[in-house]
């Protein structure tokens, strides 16, 4: 579904990722880990045209992403959650998610995906009228997802979806990855979580330093020592 072949991509001239390679398949779930500092935000905002790539491809379902405008990647069908959630704080919790359905594919189903993510996060139903800036950080980041799942998405950027957040609202989190990945939604996440991740996700990439240190299914890079090498470079 989505091919990264050799990008490059930085900041000005600050570069942050260097010949990263790495493949989504449609239906799984794959997990990109890593310490701070290591490009994984970046790398969401590079496969969501939020930043230009300097080299390398990006594909999606055959369309080259480097070569297409951020709100026809949206209709494309990937939806971007951020790290910072953005959500927008004096509008209201529905007004937020009416915003996720604004594409011309989303309209008409507006009402029907309206009440799955209402089913999804019974707490955000409770609070649609409320507005989004005045609700916890757990909660914030519900309506960020919900807002990303107006849209209908083939794939679901999650860009460090636990930070900040209490430890019982992160396993409600990653319990809710599994529901979304079982009923057959494409997710791509980036996390420092690492534990946590590497028991929802199919596959995973090690990122440092801007750089994949090194790949593979999910339990064998839990079991093995390559994140330890990762993380403290021994």
């Amino acid at each position: 579904m989505l091919t990264l072949s050799s990008v490059h991509a930085g900041y000005g001239s600050f570069p942050a990722l260097f010949d990263v390679s790495l493949e989504v398949r449609q239906g799984e779930a794959v997990g990109v880990i890593g310490p701070n500092g290591a490009g994984k935000t970046t790398l969401m905002r590079v496969v969501s045209g939020l930043l230009r790539p300097s080299g390398g491809t990006i594909v999606m379902e055959g369309v080259d992403l480097a070569r297409t405008a951020s709100h026809r990647i949206v209709e494309l069908g990937i939806a971007h959650v951020p790290e910072s959630r953005r959500l927008f704080p004096r509008m209201t919790v529905e007004d937020n998610l009416k915003m996720g359905g604004f594409t011309p594919a989303a309209r008409p189903g507006f009402r029907q995906r309206l009440a799955v993510v209402y089913e999804l996060f019974p707490r955000l139903a409770e609070r649609r009228e409320q507005l989004a800036g005045s609700m916890s950080g757990g909660e914030q980041q519900m309506c960020a997802i919900g807002r990303a799942l107006m849209s209908e998405p083939k794939l679901l950027l999650l860009d460090e979806p636990s930070a900040g957040l209490a430890p019982v609202i992160v396993e409600q989190l990653f319990e809710l990855v599994k529901r979304l990945r079982a009923g057959g939604l494409t997710v791509l996440i980036v996390e420092q979580n690492v534990q946590q991740v590497l028991r929802v996700v199919d596959r995973a990439y090690v990122l440092k330093t801007g750089r994949i240190r090194a790949a593979g299914a999910a339990a064998e890079l839990l079991a093995s020592g390559t994140i330890r090498d990762a993380y403290l470079g021994v």
